[in-house]
């Protein structure tokens, strides 16, 4: 009977107390942003992408054997990608990439999940914002030492 009296009393006791977390929020802890941990968050700044229009600018340096490729112009005023259509394959598809002297997109974007060729860009890889990223000139958020190994990534 009497550990159970101390024990109650001893919850109680930590009930009762300011908790760890709300005296975190009046030392005003930062988040990596810098923003007050308790503060509302803000929408970010909104960043314009780089380079001008496709073809004129060379392709970005992987850093890693398996980087997507990233987008080396603007999208900003593209149409958007819907069911009905890609404006990525008018220049990166099989049937125009020779003539307007863009990358291909993949062979391996011409296959379903169990490995089987398709005639057309699969539905897992029709998105492709969903992997390849448009360039921005925004301040990282926190430090960044990565260093790609510029020895594995695939060969322009």
């Amino acid at each position: 009977m009497n550990k159970s009296v101390t024990i109650l009393l001893s919850a109680l006791a930590v009930m009762i107390s300011p908790s760890a977390g709300a005296q975190d929020a009046a030392s005003g802890v930062q988040t990596l942003r810098g923003a007050d941990a308790a503060a509302t968050d803000q929408a970010p700044q909104e960043q314009r992408y780089l380079g001008k229009g496709p073809g004129s600018q060379n392709p970005i340096t992987r850093t890693f054997s398996t980087q997507p490729p990233l987008i080396p112009h603007a999208v900003e005023n593209f149409d958007v990608v819907t069911l009905q259509g890609n404006p990525c394959l008018a220049c990166h598809g099989p049937e125009n990439y020779k003539q307007i002297k863009a990358p291909k997109v993949a062979d391996s974007h011409f296959k379903d999940r169990a490995g089987k060729t398709l005639s057309e860009v699969s539905p897992t890889r029709y998105q492709c914002t969903a992997c390849h990223v448009p360039q921005a000139d925004a301040k990282p958020l926190v430090d960044n030492t990565f260093r790609g190994d510029l020895r594995s990534a695939p060969k322009k």
